[in-house]
């Protein structure tokens, strides 16, 4: 059962089944991060990438490897974080629900996109794997060019851009897990969704998470009858 964040002035969106007569906006389609999201969230993996790399927690990955000093230290720095990802691929586990969501979208026709901080090689290998029936255009990932990585809505603005959306992404909804993602979300002006684990139960309060939901096929009878988030729209 979803699990409404509190907080004011709701985000709506029209239900996807046709027969619901409803004034609420469309929904356009919908933006997913990949790891905890589509797949079962590996929290080793970061870990292992500061360790790998030397730095502690409170150091942002990305950021760390963007600003060291030369092109050479950049290209060694990506490819022990690669590394890791590769070999966590591997043990990709889809979330609980994701076959029923993914085949629901299909059947309405709602357009997907992914918006990731992961580089192609596992996001390829989640979709080829757990997914092979499913298409996600654009795919957005840290590499590609000119598209600054989450927490920033370059991303997702760039999604909204390429499907022809020109009100931002108001008329998007952002499901991810992280604080990342709520925020490129909210700032995009996208409707944000929150996957609920065990470690991210703090942002069900966070101001730019509008819905929660504990398994991703919770969202089928949302979309169906209607989102309905709950963060005041800006």
């Amino acid at each position: 059962m979803s699990v409404e964040c509190k907080n004011l002035r709701p985000r709506r969106f029209a239900p996807l089944d046709p027969t619901r007569a409803s004034d609420a906006p469309p929904l356009k389609g919908i933006v997913f991060d990949v790891d905890g999201t589509l797949c079962l969230p590996q929290h080793h993996m970061f870990s292992e990438m500061r360790e790998a790399l030397g730095i502690d927690r409170s150091v942002d990955i990305l950021d760390h490897i963007r600003h060291l000093p030369t092109a050479e230290d950049q290209a060694a720095a990506v490819a022990k974080v690669q590394a890791v990802e590769r070999r966590a691929m591997l043990d990709q586990q889809p979330q609980p629900g994701l076959a029923r969501l993914m085949d629901y979208l299909q059947s309405r026709s709602l357009r997907r996109g992914l918006c990731t901080r992961n580089f192609e090689a596992p996001v390829q290998y989640l979709i080829q794997n757990h997914m092979p029936s499913h298409v996600f255009l654009p795919i957005i990932t840290r590499d590609t060019p000119h598209v600054i990585p989450k927490p920033d809505p370059a991303g997702i603005l760039y999604i909204a851009r390429e499907w022809g959306l020109t009100n931002r992404a108001e008329n998007l909804i952002m499901v991810g897990d992280s604080i990342d993602d709520m925020t490129s979300g909210h700032m995009a002006g996208a409707a944000t969704v929150l996957l609920v684990n065990e470690r991210n139960a703090h942002l069900q309060e966070h101001p730019h998470t509008d819905l929660c939901i504990s398994r991703l096929d919770e969202l089928v009878d949302i979309l169906e009858h209607g989102f309905v988030g709950t963060r005041a729209p800006e």
